[in-house]
């Protein structure tokens, strides 16, 4: 601070203000990422806030990936597409994605996934596991039957409502 201080007065008639500790502080907040600071002594109080009370709407940008298998054009009848262990892809119950995250197929990556292709499901087994801001969420089959293909990889990004997993209900 400089041995010059620039008071100004508080509204209550009180003690000054110091604009030098004002900016100290503003200054401490931006370099330790502090939002919220409220100091009180000898009968002043001070609340500094930087940015805005509203929540900020994230704007992730789009993830590098090449597009889950779901999103091709089905083969004609007769041609394969490469895939030797799904079935076409019109075929089956569709898990979708609830929320924009990334992909997990195990709850920890030495732990086997949570599910397979022929694994039996109900509505309330988990089938994989998505991770939004650092939170990780349990997503449910919601259908009964078998796992007939998963679409998306461990660790893929995914965004909302795309297809993860085919069950055959039967």
């Amino acid at each position: 601070m400089s041995d010059e201080q620039t008071n100004v007065p508080d509204a209550s008639g009180g003690q000054p203000f110091d604009l030098d500790k004002l900016q100290y502080l503003m200054e401490l907040m931006e370099k330790h990422g502090l939002t919220e600071l409220s100091l009180k002594n000898a009968g002043q109080v001070w609340k500094l806030r930087r940015g805005s009370q509203e929540p900020v709407p994230i704007m992730m940008p789009p993830p590098n990936y090449a597009p889950p298998a779901a999103a091709h054009p089905a083969a004609p009848a007769g041609e394969s597409r490469g895939e030797s262990n799904s079935p076409p892809a019109e075929t089956g119950v569709v898990i979708k994605s609830p929320t924009v995250g990334t992909f997990y197929s195990a709850p920890s990556p030495d732990d086997p996934p949570f599910v397979t292709v022929g694994s039996k499901v109900q509505p309330d087994t988990t089938v994989c596991i998505v991770e939004a801001m650092k939170v990780f969420n349990p997503i449910p089959a919601e259908v009964s039957g078998t796992i007939i293909s998963i679409l998306v990889n461990n660790g893929d990004a995914v965004e909302f409502d795309q297809p993860l997993f085919r069950v055959d209900p039967a």
